[in-house]
């Protein structure tokens, strides 16, 4: 084998060799780990509620806060949110679980001037290295846990504060 012929054969182990190992890198798994720190968020989308007299209206929604995630199954967070009408300061503390395929879900209750006011869960996504959070309300409650009569289409974006926390 002459020297260019070697080069070339070298060249092409090395891209095999890369290739093969970028799976690998696609298998990491999410943690307790992946989600704790602070992330900032916006909740967008709107509510579809019945009205006594029959038929439904629409309720626009929207949120711009901050959750706090511990390694343990725990978070709070702080928000300013409107429901159609006046914004209003709002906390939140609520439980999350997290898998290795960084899908998981967000259970919490939202309170006013510490008055509880709502129950909810979301499913999430974890993506961007471990650097932002997409989710979806799956179900909306009262304070106690009862079931309400609406169809939340509501929508979360949320990013590290921090950028560039560990990923695994």
């Amino acid at each position: 084998m002459n020297h260019h012929s070697f080069l070339i054969a070298c060249g092409v182990a090395v891209v095999v060799g890369l290739a093969g190992t970028a799976p690998a890198q696609d298998r990491r798994e999410c943690s307790d780990h992946t989600l704790s720190g602070a992330w900032g968020y916006t909740e967008t989308g709107s509510v579809i509620a019945p009205v006594p007299t029959g038929g439904t209206t629409v309720i626009p929604i929207a949120a711009v806060g901050r959750y706090d995630f511990d390694r343990s199954g725990n978070y709070e967070g702080v928000q300013y949110a409107t429901s159609g009408g006046p914004v209003g300061y709002d906390t939140k503390q609520g439980t999350y679980e997290i898998r290795g395929d960084c899908t998981g879900t967000l259970t919490h209750t939202a309170y006013r001037d510490g008055v509880p006011q709502r129950r909810s869960v979301w499913w999430f996504v974890i993506v961007d290295r471990g650097q932002e959070m997409r989710g979806i309300m799956t179900s909306l409650m009262t304070a106690d846990g009862t079931p309400l009569p609406v169809s939340p289409v509501i929508t979360l974006t949320a990013r590290r504060v921090f950028p560039g926390a560990p990923w695994f």
